[in-house]
C-alpha cells in the first residue's frame, strides 16, 4: 500500500500544470480552458459509473483514478486547491447527509 495521497496529486498537477503544452497533458488539458478540462472530467465520471455498474472492479478502480486526476485539474483551472474542497467536506460532516441536502435547498 503506498502513502500516495490527494495532495501529492494536486502538487503533481501543479508541477505539470508549468511545463510547456506540448509536453504535458496536463499543461494541454489547461490550456484548452476550463470547459476541455470539464469536458474530460465528465467522460471519466461516465466511464467510471459504467465500470461500476459492470462489477468491473479493475476498471472501476482505474476510471476512479482517471476522475481524481481530472477533478483536481478542473479545480486548478478554477483557481480552487484542494484544502478548499476539504474544508467544506469537513464543513458538511457537522450534519447528517439528508439534513445537509434540505439545508442547500433553502438556499
Amino acid at each position: 500500500m503506498t502513502d500516495f495521497s490527494l495532495s501529492d496529486l494536486e502538487a503533481l498537477v501543479a508541477d505539470r500544470a508549468a511545463a510547456p503544452p506540448d509536453q504535458s497533458y496536463t499543461a494541454k488539458l489547461l490550456a484548452g480552458g476550463p470547459a476541455k478540462a470539464a469536458k474530460k472530467l465528465g467522460e471519466e465520471a461516465v466511464e467510471a459509473a459504467i465500470a461500476a455498474v459492470q462489477g468491473d472492479r479493475a476498471g472501476l478502480v482505474s476510471e476512479a483514478a482517471d476522475v481524481l486526476y481530472h477533478l483536481l485539474v478542473v479545480l486548478r483551472s478554477g483557481g480552487i486547491g484542494l484544502p478548499e474542497v476539504m474544508a467544506e467536506l469537513q464543513r458538511r460532516t457537522a450534519q447528517s447527509g439528508i439534513a445537509e441536502k434540505a439545508a442547500r435547498r433553502q438556499t
